[in-house]
């Protein structure tokens, strides 16, 4: 090769999606992208953040075509993949509703039911209050409820026996408090009703509540992880994501994070779900995605083969033990 073959080959492997691989396998026609969730919400958020790059990139041939399945709590979205064994041109954006809705509702479905491709990230949760009701952190807040009696604070969440409701009832154990839970279509909505004064409080994912938190007419008072978020750009003009404080700090010991990951059907190949292996780890890499992971503080833990599959087992027997606990399990 001459020298300046070889610079042209240097060049091409440092822009990484410039040159275009060769691939065992990769998509002959459209992939259809399985959203298990409504519109708007986190799910739905990511999987169009994919899409978006995806395109910009030019990082597939073939197109990414998004399908909304939020029937039966993702039951629809689910059961679709399920029955689409062998097929490599089906993917779907899994959330916990993974575990919780074939344990809440006995659907015949279990994550093994599908080829785990990779974990994306793993989403927070923070217990926001409307800004008008000036409480000053989570202890003040608890000491409210509590103060109030059983069941007259209202606390909002996405879905019934879903982990927003999860962390409420935890919340409640944990702290000796009763809300009465007041469940909604998704996250977005939860956030409108916050800031309307209908309800008293809610456990939403932060890139469901930033746009409200800027405006100042919501207030982040903890996290629910083990340890604070790691961003420190300002996010309004007093806070960053950092200086939210664990929930744990706050006196309230209770921690959830929620999964994003890619699914694939059973029954593919090594080398279909390497293709997409591979296109998810370049995504990761774009600007587009670091800056939308820092908007909304999310845990950038990637996870694949091996080490994704025991993730699932722990979460899986994780959430059972929360569900059991809640009262939630099918009988």
């Amino acid at each position: 090769m001459s020298a300046g073959a070889l610079a042209v080959a240097a060049v091409a492997a440092v822009m990484g999606f410039a040159a275009a691989p060769a691939y065992a396998w990769e998509p002959t026609k459209p992939v259809e992208f399985v959203v298990p969730a409504g519109t708007g919400g986190g799910a739905d958020q990511m999987a169009r953040l994919l899409q978006g790059i995806v395109i910009k990139h030019n990082l597939m041939k073939e197109p990414l075509i998004i399908v909304n399945k939020s029937g039966g709590a993702g039951a629809e979205g689910f059961l679709d993949v399920k029955g689409a064994k062998g097929n490599p041109h089906k993917i779907i954006i899994t959330l916990s509703n993974l575990f919780t809705t074939p344990m809440a509702t006995g659907v015949p479905f279990n994550w093994k039911d599908m080829t785990p491709v990779a974990m994306l990230a793993l989403d927070q949760f923070v217990l926001w209050t409307n800004t008008d009701k000036q409480y000053a952190d989570a202890k003040s807040y608890i000491a409210a409820v509590k103060a109030a009696g059983p069941n007259k604070f209202k606390m909002g969440g996405t879905g019934s026996k879903q982990e927003d409701q999860i962390i409420t009832v935890g919340l409640e154990k944990a702290t000796g408090t009763k809300f009465i839970y007041v469940p909604f279509k998704g996250g977005g909505d939860v956030a409108v009703q916050l800031v309307g004064g209908h309800i008293d409080s809610s456990v939403n994912n932060p890139i469901e509540a930033v746009a409200q938190w800027r405006a100042g007419k919501l207030k982040p008072l903890c996290v629910f992880d083990d340890q604070r978020m790691p961003y420190n750009a300002k996010v309004t003009d007093t806070q960053s994501w950092n200086d939210i404080p664990t929930c744990k700090e706050a006196g309230v010991p209770t921690d959830y994070v929620m999964l994003r990951g890619i699914f694939m059907p059973s029954g593919v190949s090594a080398e279909q779900s390497a293709f997409y292996v591979n296109l998810l780890q370049k995504i990761t890499q774009t600007p587009e995605w670091k800056e939308y992971m820092e908007k909304g503080a999310f845990n950038q833990t990637f996870k694949t083969g091996p080490d994704f599959v025991k993730w699932l087992e722990d979460a899986e027997a994780s959430h059972r033990a929360l569900m059991k606990e809640a009262g939630f399990l099918t009988q």
